[in-house]
């Protein structure tokens, strides 16, 4: 029978359009699949009927071990460990130019159950990249992007957003560093403006700061320091004003991002 079960193959294995290969060159027929390529490697076949189609078997593979797996329409490849049929353990995903015919390699790390999981590095179209922990295929846990423009966010990540504490670095040389959620700066924070010499520290609400404080920072090496004097400021006796109307005028103004 063209059962391996439970055994270490000494030879390769391949499958090809409709073709499997297995150890003394024994054949049959099976489903079209995408094309791949296993070296003693943990084979386990288990073969059941395929009753819309007579005289058609289907082959539902268990792969466990090294192994190297390529997609026909896209020509993508993976190679590194799999179990259960999946890519899962340490493994690179390339996908291949059509300008130059080479293989550039999008992901290298971690997977589980056929998705990126734990650490792990992602090369973007556009020149970001990526660093860190994965979860189910997102980021997710702590990690570090570098953007396309320039910019460095490291923190805290969910569901491939920023999300808990975190720092970006901005290509202009600011940087922020506080709370984030779901991608935008929310809760405590403090963004530091390196050109103007300028600390801004207080709540941040959907990206947007509401209600803090201004003050220097490092403004002696600033390279285009705020200009003094201040603008007059006109000083209000809280006793003539609810808290509401207080808040009002000293929180509800918006500042710039970077």
């Amino acid at each position: 029978m063209l059962i391996q079960r439970n055994r270490k193959c000494g030879a390769q294995f391949t499958q090809s359009k409709g073709i499997h290969t297995l150890e003394r060159g024994k054949t049959t027929r099976s489903m079209v699949r995408d094309c791949v390529l296993f070296v003693n490697a943990w084979l386990w076949f288990i073969i059941s009927m395929n009753y819309t189609t007579s005289r058609m078997f289907m082959f539902i593979h268990l792969f466990k071990g090294m192994g190297t797996q390529v997609w026909k329409k896209s020509s993508a490849i993976y190679q590194g460990e799999w179990k259960f049929g999946k890519p899962d353990g340490c493994g690179t995903y390339s996908v291949l130019l059509p300008e130059t015919k080479e293989y550039e390699k999008k992901y290298s790390g971690m997977w589980k159950n056929g998705k990126k999981h734990g650490s792990g590095t992602y090369f973007y179209n556009n020149s970001a990249v990526y660093e860190g922990e994965w979860s189910e295929g997102n980021r997710s846990g702590w990690g570090r992007m570098y953007y396309e423009n320039g910019d460095i966010y490291e923190g805290e990540w969910m569901r491939a957003k920023s999300h808990g504490q975190g720092t970006i670095r901005f290509a202009n040389g600011n940087w922020y560093e506080g709370a984030w959620e779901e991608g935008k700066k929310n809760g405590h924070g403090k963004l530091y403006y390196s050109d103007k010499g300028q600390l801004y520290e207080g709540f941040w609400v959907d990206g947007s700061a509401k209600c803090g404080t201004l003050s220097d920072f490092g403004r002696d090496q600033a390279p285009t320091p705020t200009k003094y004097p201040i603008p007059h400021v006109r000083y209000y006796d809280c006793g003539y004003y609810n808290n509401h109307t207080l808040n009002s005028m000293l929180c509800d103004f918006t500042y710039p991002l970077t």
